[in-house]
């Protein structure tokens, strides 16, 4: 209302007193009846004061006297003043908090992954629960391998906040970007703490010369399951251990070795191998589920070790299970959560040879790859996959050592692997008209939906993949 006090204010930005209510001409020209119920019940003096913070107004504050005699005078006015810039810093405060909260949990939660993987290594449930106070850097992914394996990956970022969930979402690329490469567990976990050490050397100065307090670290947990082995390598940063569920419900938290956390650089990574036998659940989560304020960590794993011991749960019961029995209705830090429980590439989905070094194999090879994909019912592919595997295994042949190996998997994909005693990875390139070879790798590429080379302790693997009709 245009001639009210609060008005005024808000229009002037300053504070206006009406020591006596019945006087104020412009109140009883804009609403009579209401100034007549305010009289009526005793209230006879008036402060109204802009709520203003870093030059913003957030509203207007009104103080009314009925129960004492006397009419506001300077004092009051000067009280009232104090008061209410206080409270308007105050109010200001929250609201950028909540709005600095709320862009972080978007931002974190646009930086998580959105739906499981194609892949049929594991069956995984997940859950990302944000602090009350603010929001983490947890963090947690599923990630097709080649060869029909996954990658389990649980990290946490130290510190909350925008720079805590930014800090996440590098580290999340980066992790699947080692992956494409088909790094080994602790080469990535090697990688990864370089990259952390050159964010804080790259961060250490924010914008204007103004020294940045947020320093990079961060723990990580990094598992690669085998369907067709059933073995498991894992290393870890610094990160609380994997509980393992075996199918007859035997909890066991993994002894893996104790890195340091990521950026401190320095030491190696190891890494631990298991057998895990068909159905046994892996557990990975963040500090923050067995650890805080009010209990010590060996009461969290205590309790989580008998929350576990229920094999015959899928993984999304699991999830429920582990924050119903472990969480608090508050809590003070951000929890990831991943469960995965383990499946087996049968034998019928698998075929291995052994080859000489003799081209005379490579047509051998070529009849066992037609029959075993009559074997599978997948004649349509038996041509492009006799080229593929007849190009993968003269090349290993002619320019590797060691014994050569070809294997065929039906999994979600068909894929196509060469194993062969050399560390030379071969390379792509676009043949010139007068060359005698230096195209079957092109050819490789433009048959399959993707390929690559993985390295092993005794060589290396050319390895691809064909889409299932």
């Amino acid at each position: 209302m245009p001639s009210t006090p609060q008005a005024r204010s808000l229009e002037t930005r300053q504070s206006v007193l009406e020591p006596v209510l019945s006087e104020a001409g412009g109140w009883i020209a804009q609403d009579p009846e209401r100034l007549e119920r305010v009289l009526a019940a005793g209230i006879h003096s008036l402060i109204t004061v802009p709520l203003r913070a870093r030059g913003t107004t957030l509203g207007v504050v009104s103080f009314y006297r009925s129960l004492q005699p006397a009419s506001f005078e300077d004092d009051d006015l000067s009280l009232a003043q104090e008061l209410a810039g206080r409270a308007a810093i105050c109010i200001d405060n929250a609201r950028r908090y909540t709005r600095e909260h709320n862009t972080a949990l978007a931002l974190q939660r646009s930086l998580l992954p959105r739906g499981r993987p194609e892949q049929s290594a594991v069956e995984v449930a997940y859950r990302y629960l944000p602090a009350q106070a603010g929001v983490g850097g947890d963090w947690f992914d599923v990630i097709p391998l080649s060869g029909a394996r996954v990658a389990l990956v649980v990290g946490d970022v130290v510190g909350h906040g925008l720079h805590a969930a930014a800090t996440m979402g590098r580290l999340r690329t980066a992790v699947h970007n080692f992956c494409s490469l088909d790094l080994s567990p602790d080469d990535l976990l090697t990688h990864l703490d370089d990259l952390v050490g050159r964010l804080d050397r790259g961060e250490g100065w924010a914008a204007e010369g103004t020294p940045d307090s947020g320093i990079v670290g961060a723990t990580c947990l990094f598992a690669v399951y085998d369907p067709v082995s059933r073995r498991c390598t894992l290393t870890r940063a610094g990160h609380p251990l994997p509980a393992l569920v075996t199918p007859d419900g035997t909890v066991e938290f993994l002894d893996l070795p104790s890195c340091p956390p990521l950026g401190l650089g320095g030491l190696p990574f190891e890494t631990v191998e298991r057998e895990l036998a068909e159905g046994s659940q892996l557990v990975l989560y963040t500090d923050g589920l067995v650890e805080d304020r009010h209990r010590d960590i060996d009461a969290g794993l205590d309790r989580l070790r008998t929350v576990l011991a229920h094999a015959d749960r899928p993984p999304e019961e699991t999830c429920e299970a582990v924050l119903d029995a472990l969480l608090p209705a508050r809590p003070g830090d951000d929890v990831a959560l991943l469960v995965a429980r383990t499946h087996t590439l049968g034998a019928d989905h698998v075929a291995q040879w052994d080859l000489p070094s003799d081209p005379a194999v490579v047509s051998r090879s070529r009849a066992a790859v037609t029959e075993r994909l009559a074997a599978w019912g997948l004649d349509e592919l038996a041509f492009t996959t006799e080229l593929i595997a007849s190009e993968l295994v003269t090349n290993a042949i002619r320019h590797a050592t060691g014994p050569v190996q070809l294997r065929l998997l039906r999994d979600r994909a068909l894929i196509c692997e060469v194993s062969d005693g050399s560390g030379t990875s071969p390379r792509l390139r676009r043949a010139r008209s007068t060359d005698e070879g230096g195209r079957g790798l092109f050819l490789v590429a433009q048959l399959t939906e993707r390929w690559g080379t993985r390295y092993t302790p005794n060589g290396k693997i050319i390895w691809t993949e064909q889409p299932l009709p």
